[in-house]
């Protein structure tokens, strides 16, 4: 008995007066088509040379292997609907809420307020720098850190001479140390998240004034 194979579905078919068929479903070998070859192969064995038994039960046994594979592949992927359907509601959930992300420009509308965080090197000052988008440096403040770690900072969104800054895309600079030992810091903006998307690579938050990032970039949601 011939070993059925997909390479070999076509000569099988043409074998046994079947090319028609084979023609019109030159796709994988279904369930149907399979019983149908074996009928026929039976059918058609040599009387002088019977079936082997023990090829014959190899050949269920990879069908049933195959139809086995196509059943996982059906479960995998209604578990990977499910995953997905339970993350939207996830998603939904983070709307409102404010995000810390590691970002230090963002786009500030006049009179808003900002908050965030750096990490200091030790106890001490942290100097602040607020620069428009020209590069002139708008605010100059310092917050004392307590010990080293996270430090919070808060910008008024106002200027040097305390009016109101204007609208427009600003940079955050912080630093610590004085003379050779200045050490710039990372800056971290809280921004409220207005809404969520679903992309090929996960959640992707969509930040107020900060644009959007994907949920991996998010260090804290409050």
């Amino acid at each position: 008995m011939n070993v059925i194979t997909k390479a070999g579905t076509e000569n099988t078919y043409a074998a046994l007066g079947l090319e028609s068929t084979a023609t019109a479903r030159n796709s994988s070998l279904g369930q149907a088509d399979f019983l149908r070859l074996m009928t026929e192969q039976l059918k058609n064995q040599d009387p002088l040379k019977p079936l082997d038994n023990a090829q014959f039960l190899g050949q269920l046994a990879q069908f049933s292997t195959v139809q086995g594979i196509d059943r996982m592949q059906n479960a995998m992927g209604a578990v990977a609907n499910v995953m997905e359907s339970d993350q939207a509601l996830r998603a939904a959930a983070l709307v409102g809420h404010d995000a810390l992300i590691e970002v230090s420009t963002l786009e500030l509308q006049a009179g808003t307020q900002v908050d965030g965080e750096v990490t200091a090197p030790s106890a001490g000052p942290i100097t602040f720098e607020i620069v428009d988008a020209s590069g002139a440096t708008v605010r100059t403040m310092t917050v004392q850190a307590a010990t080293a770690g996270a430090t919070d900072f808060h910008w008024d969104g106002r200027n040097d001479a305390g009016d109101v800054a204007g609208a427009g895309r600003y940079t955050i600079r912080a630093s610590a140390g004085s003379g050779s030992n200045v050490e710039a810091l990372a800056v971290s903006v809280e921004a409220n998240v207005d809404s969520v998307s679903i992309g090929a690579d996960g959640l992707v938050l969509n930040l107020a004034g900060l644009g959007s990032h994907p949920l991996s970039a998010i260090r804290r949601i409050g």
